[in-house]
């Protein structure tokens, strides 16, 4: 192959890596490059695929599980967002729940509550868990 169509690949691997932002067709696009390289200097097309080859293997076997790690420990944990956010969080019972009815307060919200397990009569004031949200409705089991 000619350098030149190795090089319309490593462009076009890199774009594709920009719009994907996974580290894998970048370093594709770079093994293209070293396969133009290696076509430049004469490389017949066997050499061309063998160093793209070895380039690629190398980069997605050692080059990536580093960069997925850096990029991993430089965003963070995962954040919660919406109802989603509020499971796991204290609240207040202020009005009895049971397994049909009741009301807590989450963070300065009032919401309808159930008790997560239906047998459980849980009083007023007492601090619960909030284990799942279903709809506007939050479960709740009461905190050791």
């Amino acid at each position: 192959m000619d350098s030149v169509v190795w090089i319309i690949v490593a462009a076009a691997l890199g774009i594709a890596e920009m719009l994907t932002l996974t580290a894998a067709l970048g370093l594709l696009a770079v093994a293209a490059l070293a396969a133009a390289g290696a076509a430049a200097l004469g490389g017949n097309a066997f050499a061309q695929f063998a160093v793209f080859a070895a380039v690629a293997v190398t980069g997605l076997v050692l080059v990536r599980p580093l960069v997925r790690r850096q990029l991993q420990a430089r965003l963070g944990p995962q954040h919660r967002f919406g109802v989603a956010a509020l499971v796991g969080r204290q609240a207040r019972v202020v009005q009895e729940v049971t397994g049909h009815a009741g009301r807590v307060r989450i963070g300065g919200e009032e919401w309808s509550a159930r008790a997560y397990d239906e047998t459980l009569v849980i009083p007023a004031g007492t601090t619960v868990d909030v284990i799942q949200i279903e709809g506007a409705t939050a479960l709740v089991y009461p905190r050791e």
